[in-house]
């Protein structure tokens, strides 16, 4: 099935962002591609948006693919809501639902980086029959990377500090962030290998004290050794991970292939950092598009 009130983009590199009702809010979805096609989700990461796919999304409708990128939960205004707990991994897998649903969509290929990667981790091991295969770029296991985090012998407690920092009370991480022209904001994207132009428009969304507020709020809502809603994954999936991440190391990385049942294909891109959506576009398009083809 299909959104048939959605109108068909001009050609596969448009983007057609419209509004989209699900879960008591309403989400923008960015999309691409011919309609009738077999339907890829694309959910981002912090702190991005939906726009972090616009390298990948044509490559992958280009390829015969319909694809849908929402603004997740918080990332707009009309899809933010205030309470911590409103961002804990239930809703965000529940928006995922909500969003196939409103969309038309019973089976989906679900891609995710960072946080949507997380998200996606576990829509796949919860709702298996719902996911047709899974593309994760940077983004370990949930249960890996708490068993890393755990694990004295790697350095990914000390990769992950600051996630403590986010969660400090009286929302002195927003203060510190945006302190100064949002200075601290913007030096995380430029010491972490973001290109200046996609920084910009980040900024531009996330310099909003309520919706940094709200991004911030997934990392509150969810306590370090706190993995609910990760289950092992039977579905067909793809784990893409660059060697210098600066957050997410190898022991994690590697450690994924535990939490994999289904087909599994882990590649690790050399000298590749943290934003691979944005900087290694190309290849991480071209390596979904063999993964979906071959599932």
């Amino acid at each position: 099935m299909h959104d048939s009130a959605w109108a068909v983009p001009a050609s596969n590199a448009e983007n057609d962002v419209r509004p989209v009702p699900a879960n008591g809010f309403v989400f923008q979805v960015h999309r691409w591609g011919p309609a009738d096609a077999r339907p890829v989700l694309l959910l981002h990461g912090w702190p991005q948006d939906a726009s972090a796919w616009d390298a990948v999304a044509p490559l992958l409708a280009t390829g015969g693919y319909q694809v849908f990128a929402p603004d997740q939960r918080g990332y707009a205004p009309t899809a933010q809501p205030k309470a911590v707990g409103d961002y804990a991994m239930a809703h965000l897998v529940g928006d995922v639902l909500g969003l196939l649903g409103a969309l038309g969509h019973e089976r989906v290929d679900l891609v995710g980086h960072d946080w949507g990667g997380a998200v996606a981790w576990c829509v796949a091991g919860m709702h298996p029959e719902r996911v047709r295969t899974l593309s994760v770029a940077s983004t370990p296991h949930p249960l890996a990377l708490g068993a890393a985090i755990a694990d004295q012998g790697t350095d990914q407690a000390a990769r992950s500090a600051y996630m403590e920092f986010f969660r400090l009370p009286e929302h002195r991480a927003e203060d510190a962030l945006l302190a100064e022209g949002a200075g601290s904001l913007s030096a995380l994207y430029a010491d972490t290998g973001l290109p200046a132009a996609r920084a910009a428009r980040y900024l531009e969304r996330l310099s909003d004290r309520e919706t940094l507020t709200a991004s911030l709020n997934w990392y509150r809502a969810m306590r370090a050794a706190d993995y609910t809603g990760a289950r092992e994954v039977t579905v067909p999936t793809l784990y893409v991970w660059g060697s210098d991440d600066p957050a997410l190391g190898r022991a994690a990385a590697e450690g994924s292939a535990a939490y994999v049942t289904g087909p599994y294909r882990f590649v690790e891109l050399e000298g590749a950092g943290h934003w691979i959506p944005e900087t290694e576009a190309e290849t991480f398009a071209r390596l979904v598009l063999a993964h979906l083809a071959a599932n």
